[in-house]
């Protein structure tokens, strides 16, 4: 009987929740500096948001998938990030923590699951720096081939990796990705200097950024060929079997499953472009990184949603003129390039601005890398401060006033992923933790609203409970497109039992929760269980 109530005990620390007057408590307690203000986080979201979508996925889509129809499946994949952005806004104004969607799933669905979202964070932001770094070393090889100067190709991808020249041809065999781990480490002794410097550099990078996508839109605009956008939307290849009714229910219904069984056999036509949609919705993976910075916003419950839905909506629109531009040039079937806004440049015959524009791509993706992983120290802080990770994790540097050997490891850990995996593995796992982690926000929305409803939410997700749950079904469907997949499923599912063994070895014994302390070191309320309403 006594191992009985002592497993009933570990069970129910196992999925105890922080009451979110808690959670708020914290905020108010925290010792990084608040600095940001509404401008800072729109630039930090768009920072992030606008990087390998526009530079590199945007032909892949056009080329494989929509054709001309990119257009389309950038206003539809908008649209439903949408959903998932305006989630985020009220649990961002509500609960302005550092620990993102961490702290929000800690307040109802418990530790167990908050520890879990951890683990998804950590792929969605410490793996989405490295793939991203992956991509910043493309363009930075291209650029240095430009002005004569080579580097060995075997140091320039991860092992195993063929790396090829213009003429697809094998030149060498990957050893390691050498400019991949320099500049992250680069990103990282920034990131440990402080915010408020990190926070200036990001806004000089994203003006810098923004500069060559509208000069791209604008100068590009006056070479465009409007024959190349017909027909916006290809036929579907292969054709559709003889008797197959076409009508836009069936289309829509076999765009679905195709997605969700990774069928890649949906190339242009209708399905092409939902298609298309799925491909370029990790495109959109940067807005969530605005509310990591809760706990630094001065005035959290105005600018938290102004960072996040304003960035959502200014990407949007450049996307879609910047795809627009892009299948006007150049014949869409020729966009399948890691750098297709050069490649359409090169088409007009100004190499000038080609060199430009893979310059504000280097800026661009740097800025990106600069959000992710300030974003997952942000995290690891949080989580430390609860106990679940070591407390050396929540040290804040006493001049810099940023936890720096937190910013260390995960620069460390970011640049090993970046110098030694592949492009292919990093971007699969990174779906993969945000959309789980997507879909989690989205159901906590619903749940706090119903188990607190007279919590204080300066910005409310309109027409609930529509949006979060359209927002969960989006997420659920592409997610299960990526776990068909079995290596991206088999080395997630190790992956979340690796971490479980972590919980079970440190972060149960360790939780502050668990132990009735908050993060100021005073006595905290009864524990909250999710029967105890």
């Amino acid at each position: 009987m006594v191992s009985v109530a002592r497993g009933g005990r570990y069970l129910a620390r196992m999925f105890a929740r922080k009451s979110v007057a808690q959670i708020q408590g914290e905020h108010e307690h925290s010792g990084l500096k608040r600095t940001l203000g509404a401008i800072n986080l729109l630039t930090l979201g768009i920072g992030c948001i606008i990087g390998a979508g526009i530079f590199v996925l945007t032909g892949r889509a056009a080329a494989q998938f929509a054709g001309p129809g990119i257009m389309i499946s950038f206003v539809i994949t908008g649209f439903l990030c949408a959903f998932v952005a305006l989630c985020y806004a009220e649990l961002a104004s509500a609960l302005p923590v550092s620990g993102s969607a961490y702290s929000y799933t800690y307040a109802s669905m418990g530790e167990v699951a908050a520890w879990i979202m951890g683990l998804l964070l950590l792929l969605e932001y410490g793996l989405a720096a490295s793939t991203v770094a992956v991509s910043w070393s493309g363009y930075f090889v291209s650029l240095m081939q430009d002005m004569h100067i080579v580097i060995p190709p075997a140091l320039t991808a991860a092992p195993g990796v063929l790396v090829r020249d213009h003429a697809n041809v094998v030149i060498a065999h990957g050893i390691m990705n050498l400019p991949a781990i320099l500049i992250v480490a680069a990103v990282t002794t920034l990131l440990v200097i402080g915010v408020s410097e990190s926070a200036t550099a990001n806004n000089i990078i994203v003006a810098i950024k923004l500069t060559v996508v509208v000069a791209f839109i604008a100068i590009g605009s006056r070479y465009v060929h409007p024959a190349l956008w017909s027909p916006l939307i290809p036929a579907q290849i292969p054709a559709p079997p003889p008797g197959t009714p076409m009508d836009m229910f069936h289309q829509i219904g076999r765009a679905l499953w195709d997605v969700m069984t990774a069928n890649n056999s949906s190339r242009y036509g209708l399905g092409g472009v939902i298609h298309g949609a799925a491909v370029i919705f990790f495109a959109y993976l940067g807005f969530e990184a605005v509310s990591t910075a809760g706990a630094e916003s001065r005035n959290p419950g105005r600018d938290m949603p102004i960072g996040i839905l304003g960035a959502l909506v200014i990407c949007t629109a450049l996307y879609i003129a910047t795809s627009a531009v892009l299948v006007g040039i150049v014949p869409y079937a020729s966009l399948d390039n890691a750098a297709p806004i050069a490649v359409a440049v090169n088409q007009i015959g100004l190499p000038w601005f080609a060199f430009l524009v893979k310059i504000g791509a280097i800026a661009g993706l740097s800025s990106v890398m600069l959000v992710l992983l300030y974003g997952q120290t942000r995290i690891f802080y949080t989580m430390s401060k609860d106990g679940l990770l070591p407390s050396s994790l929540a040290l804040v540097h006493k001049r810099f006033k940023t936890p720096w050997i937190n910013t260390i490891i995960v620069g460390l850990a970011a640049c090993f992923a970046a110098g030694f995996m592949g492009l292919d593995v990093l971007g699969d796992l990174t779906n993969v933790g945000s959309l789980a982690a997507f879909t989690l926000v989205c159901v906590t929305v619903i749940y706090l609203r119903v188990s607190s409803p007279g919590l204080a939410r300066p910005f409310r997700t309109p027409f609930f409970p529509f949006t979060p749950i359209l927002g969960a079904i989006m997420c659920i469907v592409l997610l299960m497109s990526l776990m068909a997949v079995t290596v991206t499923r088999n080395f997630f599912l190790i992956y979340l039992a690796i971490g479980m063994v972590i919980y079970f070895a440190f972060g149960l014994w360790h939780s502050k929760l668990g132990k009735g302390v908050t993060i100021t070191g005073h006595e905290a309320t009864p524990m909250e269980l999710p029967h105890a309403e």
